[in-house]
């Protein structure tokens, strides 16, 4: 299709689709698919196995063997070094000057792409731009049009501005599924993904939030897909209780990269966290201290962001 090549087209930065997979032999192949559906052409696929014990490599293989012609492809297979280890690697392995955030058991929707590329050309100071996603089952039936609305039920009218992400990424976390395009030079300053946490998604985008490099269009980019696998740690106490306890570290350890009311704000979300994770242990007087200093920082927060932005519209 040379010669039908529009200018804007031959001249599109490459995107470097990374795919971290790990254990899902059953949705791979529609991932690596939709990465060949999707109508940008400057692109190219970098995958690593992160030591699956089932078919996924198998999979990933012969995939690579049948499309080899069809797009530049790297693709390793390793032993298991978890999600954030794989990221940095994925991204180390990349060329383009544009990183797509993939998983093994979700998949692109045609046209985002495009809609993210030319986002973080026209905004030059953003780092990373977010999509929203379709909410699909394991066999692929549609659940819900709206992952942040209707799964995670965020408010999309806070995304439309530099304070409203800020807000969105330390109070509500309601960035599901691969909806990001990141710029790879980016990663030269808030370092990547930190390999010592089991869950890194938050730490990521919250060290995003702190520099307001986050964008943010209202197009479904791709399908997030709810299965037994992902649900099942979801419901497990003992894990929940894990990932709350990070997630309350990541909370505190970050504070200092925000300004107040911001980093009053992700005080009020740790204390939220550590009355959850009181909650699951059934810890009354523990729950009871937390919630309490939840609602007092939660109040003077609120507080201080009215100020803000009356100050602000005032100037």
């Amino acid at each position: 299709m040379v010669g039908g090549l529009s200018m804007k087209r031959s001249a599109a930065p490459l995107v470097s689709v990374l795919i971290p997979a790990f254990n899902h032999e059953r949705f791979v192949e529609r991932c690596l698919d939709s990465v060949l559906e999707d109508p940008y052409e400057s692109k190219e696929l970098v995958i690593i196995d992160d030591g699956s014990t089932d078919g996924t490599g198998e999979r990933i293989s012969e995939w690579v063997s049948r499309h080899r012609d069809e797009i530049p492809i790297e693709y390793v297979r390793r032993d298991n070094r978890g999600i954030a280890a794989t990221m940095n690697e994925l991204a180390a392995r990349a060329h383009g000057e544009f990183l797509r955030l993939g998983a093994s058991d979700d998949y692109l929707l045609p046209g985002g792409l495009d809609a993210q590329v030319d986002y973080l050309l026209e905004h030059p100071r953003k780092w990373a731009v977010i999509g929203d996603s379709v909410v699909v089952d394991q066999e692929g039936k549609k659940l819900f049009d709206s992952g942040m609305c209707d799964l995670h039920h965020a408010k999309k009218g806070l995304y439309q501005s530099d304070e409203g992400i800020r807000r969105a990424v330390i109070s509500h976390w309601a960035i599901g599924g691969p909806v990001a395009l990141i710029r790879k030079r980016s990663l030269e300053t808030v370092a990547g993904w930190n390999e010592s946490l089991r869950i890194d998604d938050w730490d990521f985008f919250l060290r995003l939030a702190s520099h307001d490099a986050i964008g943010f269009i209202d197009v479904c980019v791709c399908a997030y897909r709810l299965h037994s696998a992902n649900l099942s740690r979801t419901r497990d106490t003992k894990a929940r209780i894990l990932n709350l306890l990070e997630s309350r570290s990541v909370a505190m350890r970050r504070e200092c990269l925000f300004r107040d009311p911001y980093r009053s704000l992700l005080r009020a979300q740790s204390h939220f966290i550590g009355a959850k994770i009181s909650f699951l242990q059934r810890r009354l007087w523990p729950l009871t201290f937390h919630l309490l200093v939840y609602l007092s920082l939660a109040m003077a927060t609120r507080i201080k962001l009215r100020a803000a932005l009356h100050l602000a519209e005032g100037a």
